[in-house]
């Protein structure tokens, strides 16, 4: 609730005042954070198995 103590203010000024309250209350930061993508990615720092054989060494080069 807004109470106006001295002054008259018209429709546009109160509604500039209002604006620009509710911006002012608004959160500056989302309250999720984003997942990181690319470099942030902790997937990046893991590992794909070894293969085991003979030819183990050549299965990331050798298409399926």
């Amino acid at each position: 609730m807004i109470k106006v103590v001295r002054g008259n203010p018209n429709r546009e000024e109160l509604a500039a005042v209002v604006s620009v309250l509710s911006v002012a209350r608004a959160p500056v930061f989302p309250s999720v954070p984003p997942r990181p993508t690319g470099w942030g990615s902790r997937r990046l720092l893991l590992r794909t198995p070894h293969a085991y054989g003979m030819t183990g060494w050549l299965t990331p080069v050798l298409p399926c």
